[in-house]
């Protein structure tokens, strides 16, 4: 399972991914991670067993947590197999077959360059909190 953390500036600072660790025993593992002296965002992995007991430990630390659920999606009526999202795709997530872009949805970090690198605006991430009917929609 994948979470998405949003460090708050008054915890940036802290060693939040070691002492949840540390706490749960889990192995987590970053797979992307943008953090500057007032915030972060880090995508982590975590085993299914022990993705809510981590969601929960970095909750009680301040840290706003979201479910990646859901790869990139793509309109199939809009993509025309372009190869954009091939070239531009950091963790190799596209590629081809057959002359047809295919995802491996469990390479995507969501980390959105394929949203913005797509000529025909058909790939979008959609972000889902675990406990709300709402959702976050990246792209068109």
């Amino acid at each position: 399972m994948k979470l998405m953390l949003h460090v708050a500036p008054k915890i940036v600072r802290q060693p939040l991914i070691s002492s949840v660790i540390i706490e749960t025993s889990a192995l987590i593992n970053i797979e992307r991670a943008s953090i500057d002296a007032v915030s972060g965002e880090i995508v982590i992995e975590v085993s299914p067993d022990k993705c809510q007991e981590v969601r929960e430990a970095f909750e009680r630390r301040g840290v706003q947590v979201l479910m990646l659920e859901m790869p990139v999606i793509r309109d199939e009526e809009e993509c025309v197999h372009c190869g954009a999202c091939v070239s531009i795709c950091p963790t190799g997530t596209f590629r081809f077959e057959d002359w047809a872009v295919v995802a491996d949805s469990g390479k995507c970090i969501q980390c959105g360059a394929c949203v913005v690198a797509c000529p025909h605006r058909a790939l979008r991430l959609i972000l889902k909190q675990p406990q709300m009917d709402g959702a976050t929609t990246i792209g068109p």
